[in-house]
């Protein structure tokens, strides 16, 4: 059984309780429960025990400039030819940064910065 005195869950049979356990409190802890409620406070620490058990041991990936690129087109619903429009570059270019045959150009990477707010950690592939 997992022990709540504890700070850090430090294996899977540990998270695997834990994560039980958050259900078993997410039936009984409401929006309407006070925050000093004895429930609700166990629920808060598991779920942050949980939260870093799984950067630790799940890390998500962050995703790739292309991976970035595709989905601001989704979500703006562009295709390549109105993206070239917007980045003042062609179709042939977008085309060649989404296959990572071409490296961006600084003016390329501004505009990705200032017309599809992608952040310049991900621009720079840092």
């Amino acid at each position: 059984m997992f022990n709540m005195q504890t700070n850090r869950i430090n294996s899977e049979i540990e998270y695997n309780e834990a994560i039980n356990r958050i259900e078993e409190l997410l039936i009984k802890v409401g929006n309407n429960t006070p925050s000093r409620d004895p429930k609700f406070i166990e629920l808060a620490k598991l779920s942050d025990l949980v939260a870093e058990y799984e950067e630790i041991n799940f890390p998500v990936p962050k995703p790739t400039l292309q991976e970035v690129i595709e989905l601001r087109m989704f979500e703006r619903k562009l295709n390549q030819n109105s993206l070239a429009i917007l980045l003042g570059t062609s179709p042939s270019r977008i085309s060649e940064y989404l296959k990572n045959k071409r490296e961006i150009t600084l003016s390329i990477a501004r505009a990705l910065y200032q017309k599809l707010n992608i952040d310049p950690e991900i621009i720079l592939g840092s």
